[in-house]
This record gives structure tokens, sequence and C-alpha cells, in this order.
């Protein structure tokens, strides 16, 4: 199990250069570079997206996904749980202090599910466990060192802590692999891959701070996307 552990080292590593960077990191970089990691979301979650076979079941997984997301108000109980994270972590270390509490937790959101949700690194996990090549978590792992040290500038060393979601996430992919591919179909897994790609599309609009989806929220989808668009293609295709 490689590819979960670089990736969580990558985040990790990333967070604690850019927490200890703090104030001395280019201003200019805080504020310009989250715009390019958020179009970068958003051009994967596009290229995720154009893979999709059954559209119907990917629209209904996201809608019903999102509707149980929001009964059991999924985004709060992450939130709470990063304001806890953030006050541990200051018991410890010195605050960043640069942002709102508010702010905080919509970017402590985003980067969870950036990190530990992601179309790349779920399929990464999967690839990984199924034929033992590390290299799409490789290549991910790159992008979160980058990614982490300019958000963890603002937010502090808690952003370090999204390495156990990632790892947790990751690893039981991995292990599950065996038993989860072989139940699977290409048009499911296609169909996956879409509405992943439409929630890291939603999450890039988030990072950005153009519209603040509840993308939380909508993760349930994940769980519904490939049981529905085996539904469809069994019995009404």
């Amino acid at each position: 199990m490689i590819g979960p552990l670089v990736n969580g080292t990558a985040i990790l590593a990333g967070s604690i250069i850019g927490a200890s960077l703090g104030s001395r990191l280019n201003p200019n970089l805080k504020v310009r570079m989250p715009m390019v990691f958020g179009c970068a979301s958003m051009g994967l979650g596009v290229a995720m997206i154009v893979k999709v076979v059954y559209l119907a079941p990917v629209v209904l997984a996201l809608v019903v996904g999102s509707l149980i997301g929001e009964i059991i108000q999924l985004e709060n109980l992450i939130q709470k749980a990063a304001g806890s994270s953030k006050k541990l972590v200051e018991k410890f270390t010195k605050p960043a202090g640069e942002i709102s509490q508010e702010e905080f937790l919509d970017k402590f959101i985003a980067l969870a599910v950036l990190f530990s949700m992601s179309g790349t690194g779920i399929y990464g996990a999967l690839t990984e466990g199924m034929t033992g090549d590390s290299t799409l978590l490789i290549v991910k792992a790159i992008l979160d060192f980058f990614t982490a040290p300019i958000f963890a500038s603002t937010m502090g060393y808690s952003v370090g802590i999204l390495m156990i979601p990632q790892l947790a996430v990751q690893s039981l992919l991995f292990f599950c692999a065996s038993m989860i591919l072989p139940l699977t179909t290409p048009d499911m897994l296609a169909d996956f891959s879409a509405c992943g790609g439409l929630i890291m599309l939603a999450t890039g609009f988030r990072i950005c701070g153009i519209k603040q989806f509840p993308i939380a929220n909508m993760l349930p989808a994940l769980l519904l996307v490939m049981p529905l668009s085996w539904l469809w293609s069994a019995y009404l295709q």
C-alpha cells in the first residue's frame, strides 16, 4: 500500500511547510494559487464528467445523494469536526489567525473533499489495490504537496489533519478493491467517474469562491451511482 501512504505524507509535509512559513509566504501566492487549484479541480471534474454513459442515473444519484446529505446534515457534522480539530491543534501550535472561522470551515470542507474524495484518489486506490500500480496516487500526492502549503499558510497546522480521512478512505478502497471491482462493469465505473466529476466541479467553484456548493452533502451520491447505473442498464435501457 504505497500510494495512500505517499499521498498522506505529502499532505502532512506540505501542511507543516505552509503553516511554518505562515505570513512569510508571498501574499500573492496565497490569493492566486487557490484559484489555480480550483481551476485544476474544475478541469479534472469536466474530464471525468465526459466519461458518462448513462446520464439519468448519474443525475438521480446526485439529487438523491444530496437529499440524504441534507437530511443527515453531513456538512454540519464535518464543520463541527473541523472546528474541533482547529481548537485541538491550536492548543499545541500558534493559531494562523489570518482568516475567519467561517472561511476556515468553508475551506476545510473543500480541502477534505479534494484530498479524500477526489476521483483521482478513489480510482488510484482501487487501481493500486487490484494491480499494484501506485502511479495515480503518486501523481495526486505531488499535486497535494503543492496545494497543502498554500492553504496551511493561512489555516495553520489543522490542514495536516486531513491526512487522516484521506488515509482512511484510500486504505479502505485499497483493501476492498479485490471485492468491489469484480462486481462492476466499465459502464458503472464510467458513471461513477462522471458523478465524482460533478462533485469535483462543484469543489472547484467553492475553492475559487465563485459559489459555495454544499459539496459534503453531495458525497452520498458516490455510494448510489453505481447501483443506479446497473439498474438503469439492466432494466431501463
